[in-house]
């Protein structure tokens, strides 16, 4: 069994064995099975032309993501707001290392940006999920920061959005999210791990990763692959 000390060698543990669909089947398996955001929320990375704002050979940190939620409520507003952008900035500073600000709930403008990406970055924040779009594409890019978004749109949230809330529930497509959940991305989706079983979903998850290693070398190796489903259990 694989165990780890510490949130940080949890959640590397995390971006470096595991990867969304396995993780999703063994929420499936446990009887959680709405637990993918909707299919659109992407790497931003992943949105743009390959090569386009980032170097062939920069190390890249932006595909894959794994933090506790912060979660962030916003609304649409129309007109100039009595608070500027709302509790936005109280949202940002309060955020703490390992977190995830995820966002949702305004749709009328970008949720994030270029100095949004720096505020949480120097929080100690390990990246951003948002049920809408972002803007400031490069200067997000360069800044080298998990941003995973439904699009990019440079539309100002200035006079179009505002924070409600923070640190409460929140719900994104089929799931809702509480804040402390886990937040898990990569180039196929977002999934959330609820908090009250993610020990017993990661050591589950780093289980069965191995031995669809071990199933695929198999497979490779000549074994007819309705042999080794019997004798491995995956697929």
């Amino acid at each position: 069994m694989i165990t780890w000390k510490n949130d940080d060698e949890m959640f590397s543990l995390m971006k470096e064995k595991l990867y969304t669909p396995v993780v999703g089947d063994i929420l499936d398996q446990m009887g959680y099975r709405h637990q993918f955001l909707p299919a659109q929320i992407r790497p931003l990375v992943s949105q743009v032309p390959m090569g386009c704002y980032v170097k062939d050979d920069e190390p890249n940190n932006r595909l894959k993501v794994a933090g506790y939620a912060c979660t962030v409520l916003e609304n649409d507003i129309y007109g100039e707001p009595k608070k500027p952008f709302g509790y936005m900035t109280e949202a940002l500073d309060q955020l703490r290392p390992n977190e995830i600000y995820i966002a949702t709930g305004a749709h009328n403008s970008a949720l994030w940006g270029e100095l949004l990406t720096a505020t949480a970055k120097a929080r100690g924040a390990v990246g951003a999920v948002l049920d809408g779009y972002t803007r400031d594409t490069p200067q997000v890019l360069e800044q080298n920061f998990p941003v995973f978004c439904s699009g990019t749109w440079a539309q100002d949230s200035s006079v179009r959005t505002y924070v409600f809330d923070y640190r409460c529930d929140i719900e994104i497509g089929q799931v809702t999210v509480h804040d402390g959940d886990i937040v898990f991305g990569d180039v196929d989706g977002v999934l959330i791990i609820p908090k009250e079983i993610m020990h017993d979903v990661i050591e589950r998850a780093l289980e069965k990763a191995s031995t669809e290693k071990t199933m695929r070398k198999a497979v490779e190796g000549g074994m007819p692959v309705t042999e080794a489903f019997a004798k491995f259990g995956v697929l």
